[in-house]
């Protein structure tokens, strides 16, 4: 089988490191990239040795697939000229800037028959692939997603910048339907959102508390998942985490304070059984492109559709617009 013809459209800094990578997956020849900056196409052409097109419409005539790494804003006109082609897509997040543009994204992939995968790398973080083995009913996650600020995804709300990343993740931790979402946020830099922090209900009972900043002093990638079997600590920046778990010779806790079990010396330590979480060492984008590469293929679904990537826009919305009320309410107080 002749290999896949794969192409990116937009060199920013992430579209960047997609074009670095498609130069050394299997299965694939990476024929090229378009970005709109003359100035950047030579850059990125120089340092990467891959061909630039000076026009979309010239990357569109030769590709099988193409990683869509532009600005939010132009999503929709990126994807719909390459689905009209019957071409394969994975989108970076936020897959649009609306439900309505996302919409109209899925729509022409059902008349083109194109896959789609949304870009939510984090699904392919070594710490969530480590976990996995140990997910069982998760009842109530923890997120904390922290950056230093930069201008860049600065146009938008952090909450579609960064918080999206934990509403992906959460959602298909729970895998239920959302009953409730509440949030409150401000602007601090920017007149976007910069801080944000949202509770979600599933209709299962499970809740989810989600915190996102763009100014903080330091970089933090947390999630911690709390669940009947124990509990599972992941630093998504470090890519490892610990899962613990009360000692399967020892009762479980209940009964009041005399059915306690005296405490062993050590204490706590002395009752939990700790399970180190360490990834293969591969990195996130690769796994992500090596996956779509077999989604297009037909050996698998994508990992993240596009209806999974709308759910998750949809909720940031939610979010986005309770945080603008929740300010308007305390201004006008």
């Amino acid at each position: 089988m002749s290999a896949l013809r794969f192409g990116v459209v937009g060199t920013g800094s992430l579209g960047f490191h997609h074009a670095r990578i498609l130069r050394e997956v299997e299965g694939v020849e990476m024929i090229g990239f378009h970005d709109s900056r003359p100035e950047r196409r030579a850059e990125v052409e120089s340092e990467l040795g891959i061909r630039a097109h000076d026009t979309l419409e010239s990357l569109l005539d030769v590709a099988d697939a193409l990683v869509v790494a532009v600005p939010t804003t132009a999503h929709e006109e990126v994807s719909i000229a390459a689905l009209a082609r019957g071409i394969h897509l994975l989108i970076e997040k936020p897959m649009a800037p609306s439900v309505e543009s996302a919409d109209r994204i899925l729509a022409a992939a059902r008349a083109s028959g194109a896959v789609i995968q949304i870009g939510h790398v984090e699904r392919f973080n070594q710490a969530i692939r480590a976990a996995e083995p140990y997910l069982e009913r998760p009842l109530f996650i923890e997120s904390h997603r922290m950056a230093p600020f930069t201008p860049r995804g600065t146009d938008v709300a952090v909450v579609l910048d960064l918080m999206i990343h934990d509403v992906d993740l959460v959602q298909g931790l729970v895998g239920q339907p959302i009953a409730d979402v509440a949030a409150s946020g401000l602007p601090v830099l920017t007149p976007n959102i910069d801080i944000a922090n949202a509770r979600v209900d599933f209709e299962n009972g499970a809740v989810a508390n989600l915190t996102a900043s763009r100014v903080s002093l330091e970089r933090m990638r947390k999630l911690r998942i709390f669940q009947p079997s124990g509990y599972l600590s992941l630093d998504l920046g470090s890519g490892t985490g610990e899962f613990l778990r009360l000692k399967r010779e020892l009762p479980a806790l209940g009964g009041g304070a005399e059915g306690l079990p005296e405490l062993p010396e050590g204490g706590l330590e002395g009752l939990v059984e700790r399970i180190p979480l360490q990834g293969d060492g591969g990195e996130p984008l690769r796994k992500e492109l090596e996956s779509f590469r077999d989604a297009v293929l037909g050996l698998h679904a994508p990992v993240v559709s596009g209806k999974q990537g709308r759910a998750a826009l949809a909720v940031t919305v939610t979010i986005e617009d309770r945080i603008h009320r929740h300010v308007a309410d305390t201004r006008s107080a």
